[in-house]
């Protein structure tokens, strides 16, 4: 028989912090935690948000990265490389962009054409149609729960700009525990 784990230490958070898990709790920031369940919680609600709005533009059985990278081959009107296209979305493994070009392809809202060894991606018709439905169903679903207002804009560009310097130190942190020495 098998002895139960011992309890993880943890610091408690303070009264009223929301975290998903307590152990993780840092006493050098216990709004990091906070911050992080935030993530979570806006990460997959954003998630469910773009596959479902994707859907209700008639494309149904689509991954939320499906959909980043349709838009992102839609953003400015220009080819992009499979490895732009990572390099934008923060994609690591270019197998699962790749994969997603090649349904985005199969459903024919974008084609690839070849410029010597590289392959640029571009928006169909229909893509560009798909696109356009997305945006509006964005504005009749989305965008009635904003005021517009230049404070609340401010406050946005705020979060935008934080959440930005959050994913270059989650990066460093990510390569610094790829060269850790285990144990």
């Amino acid at each position: 028989m098998s002895k139960p784990p011992a309890a993880l230490p943890c610091m408690v958070p303070e009264a009223g912090r929301i975290v998903s898990s307590q152990h993780l709790v840092s006493p050098r920031s216990p709004e990091l935690s906070e911050l992080e369940y935030g993530m979570i919680l806006a990460w997959n609600a954003f998630s469910r948000w773009m596959i479902r709005a994707s859907a209700a533009t008639g494309v149904p059985d689509m991954t939320a990265l499906d959909v980043l990278v349709l838009h992102h081959v839609a953003h400015r009107e220009r080819g992009k490389r499979l490895a732009d296209i990572c390099f934008v979305l923060n994609v690591e493994d270019t197998h699962v962009v790749s994969y997603s070009l090649r349904k985005l392809a199969g459903l024919g809202l974008v084609r690839s054409e070849r410029r010597g060894k590289e392959a640029f991606f571009f928006l169909t018709d229909k893509g560009c149609e798909v696109c356009l439905a997305y945006r509006d169903v964005r504005e009749s679903c989305l965008m009635e729960g904003f005021s517009g207002s230049e404070e609340d804009n401010a406050r946005i560009g705020e979060l935008a700009a934080l959440l930005r310097m959050l994913s270059g130190r989650y990066d460093q942190a990510a390569r610094a525990a790829a060269t850790a020495v285990p144990g």
